[in-house]
């Protein structure tokens, strides 16, 4: 196996403009783990450093989805120490374009999107600071 630089546990901290995104690339955490192979095959284990707010079973059925809809593959590895990686696909490879794309769409719109969120908790409930605390 090729050494990568570890990935940062806070790669998709609270404040990541991709949990703003209001349109989804497969499942909620989809495009987060396709961001986590991006540069190249991973470890179960490695994907749960930065993605640590996803629940083991939910990043398993994630990955299940993205390698059924051909985004990732999946790869046993033998030997003394099997181990399984993951890796996107070309087809997932085309997928990093409108990713951007819409990272980038939720990075400019950032303060609309919080504003709105915000005006619903209040529309919703009165006030905001009751739901955000």
């Amino acid at each position: 196996m090729t050494q990568r630089a570890p990935l940062p546990a806070d790669m998709f901290d609270e404040l990541c403009p991709t949990s703003l995104v209001p349109f989804r690339f497969g499942d909620k955490w989809a495009a987060l783990v396709m961001r986590c192979l991006e540069g190249g095959p991973r470890r179960y284990s490695e994907l749960r450093v930065p993605l640590q707010r996803v629940t083991p079973k939910v990043l398993t059925q994630s990955l299940r989805s993205l390698e059924r809809d051909g985004l990732i593959s999946r790869t046993v590895g033998a030997g003394p120490s099997p181990f399984v990686e993951y890796a996107l696909t070309p087809l997932g490879r085309s997928m990093l374009e409108p990713l951007d794309a819409a990272c980038q769409w939720a990075a400019d719109h950032w303060d609309e999107l919080l504003d709105a969120r915000e005006g619903f908790l209040i529309a919703r409930s009165g006030t905001a600071s009751e739901l955000l605390s």
